[in-house]
């Protein structure tokens, strides 16, 4: 078990390049299982994620093989299982992506219950419904059991906007029979970065980057060399976190188009970046002040679907707040549990409101004083080492295996940025 300790009053300075988007080479790794021939993928962040991910390849007869750094190559020419071991299935919420790539091979799979944040409810509902329509059986009692002898094409309405959804949706629709149409589908980078991989190896996907999707199924798939797009949540948080420390960053291989929403959420808190092609750069000297709304209101960040603010930088938006002249409304619409972590937040000096499960209302300045903390998750994990990197004193996180499941070799990255910062094994 490890612990950070990181001593806190050190801006941020230097440069990085973004890493490879977890969400995307998520579904990714999962759908190398669609075809016989070999799959490389590149831009793979080396995260626990990710490495789950790929054993559970390994367990269901895939060859997998690290070619360079980020980089694998994946042959599912044979799948000796479509069961996934308990104890793989526990570490991630993105065990359940195998759903449909393992119907479309196999016509059955095998999943125990998922893992992931704890973040609080989040449904599996919409995965069946979407894999039911296409033709599957299921059942649910004790681990998740899909089966169809064969999958066709459907007209399906998705009850909420689920990106995993979307994705397992689309995974087995690409070799259903017929035409699928996908209304109300999530859109993300990372949907459109799985579409986009999907074409690449011979699929029929249009509507990309919509909310309808449109899927002729094909007979069979083929490789592909694909490389996953850069991560905007963790771009996201190293902005925050260069601003909160009063720090400068440049970060390189961004994709500007997925920073537009982010950017309208910063500009509230008085933030803003400066973009050179796909190099972004946070500037010293901040505005660090709330614009309010017309009237002199209050403003609000809050969540949504793509396009609008992505929730996984709630978190992160939360703890900059604290930094920043004025008041600001934090809204979290999708997760009940999400905004909990504010507590420690209180603890080390922040004056939050946390008025209910979802809504926390921040006021700032505030000085941040050291103490000692433990990871929720991977965005409010995240969310607490900026807070420990602002604060006064030496802070201790525990639970560090959850921040690191989202971000790649984060402790030698912030050190190289100046961050006091240390990794400590607490046997």
């Amino acid at each position: 078990m490890y612990e950070y300790h990181i001593e806190g009053g050190f801006p941020v300075q230097g440069s990085i390049r973004a890493s490879g988007n977890k969400n995307a080479a998520l579904p990714c790794i999962a759908a190398s299982l669609l075809t016989e021939d070999t799959v490389v993928l590149r831009n793979i962040p080396k995260i626990e994620d990710t490495t789950v991910m790929l054993e559970i390849l390994k367990a269901l007869g895939a060859d997998v093989e690290c070619l360079a750094e980020n980089t694998w190559k994946i042959c599912a020419k044979k799948i000796e299982s479509n069961s996934i071991p308990h104890e793989l299935s526990k570490k991630i919420r993105a065990s359940i992506l195998f759903a449909g790539p393992l119907l479309a091979r196999t016509g059955k799979a095998v999943l125990p219950p998922p893992g992931g944040d704890v973040i609080g409810r989040r449904r599996l509902d919409t995965h069946f419904l979407a894999l039911t329509e296409l033709g599957a059986n299921v059942n649910v009692e004790g681990a998740f059991e899909f089966s169809a002898n064969k999958l066709a094409g459907a007209d399906i309405f998705l009850d909420e906007t689920s990106v995993t959804a979307t994705e397992n949706a689309v995974m087995a629709a690409v070799l259903a029979e017929g035409i699928t149409k996908i209304t109300n589908a999530a859109s993300e980078p990372h949907v459109q970065d799985l579409c986009a991989m999907l074409n690449l190896m011979g699929a029929k996907i249009s509507g990309t980057g919509s909310n309808i999707l449109t899927i002729s199924g094909v007979k069979e798939l083929h490789g592909c060399d694909f490389k996953i797009g850069p991560d905007f949540m963790e771009i996201g948080s190293f902005i925050g976190m260069a601003a909160a420390t009063r720090g400068t960053i440049k970060i390189t291989d961004v994709n500007p188009p997925d920073l537009r929403p982010i950017r309208i959420a910063f500009g509230k808190l008085g933030i803003r970046w400066n973009l050179q092609g796909t190099t972004l750069e946070v500037p010293l000297n901040q505005e660090m002040k709330i614009n309010t709304d017309l009237g002199g209101m209050i403003p609000k960040i809050d969540d949504a679907p793509w396009p609008g603010f992505p929730p996984d930088l709630t978190s992160i938006m939360t703890v900059v707040a604290t930094q920043v002249e004025g008041t600001v409304l934090i809204f979290e619409k999708m997760f009940e549990s999400r905004m909990f972590f504010v507590d420690k937040l209180i603890s080390m000096g922040a004056r939050i409101t946390l008025c209910d499960p979802h809504r926390a209302v921040v006021s700032g300045p505030s000085t941040l004083h050291k103490d000692h903390l433990v990871s929720p998750d991977v965005r409010a994990g995240m969310a607490m080492v900026i807070a420990a990197m602002i604060a006064r004193g030496e802070s201790v996180i525990s639970n560090v295996y959850q921040i690191e499941r989202g971000y790649e070799n984060l402790v030698e990255r912030l050190q190289k940025l100046g961050a006091h910062i240390k990794k400590i094994d607490v046997k």
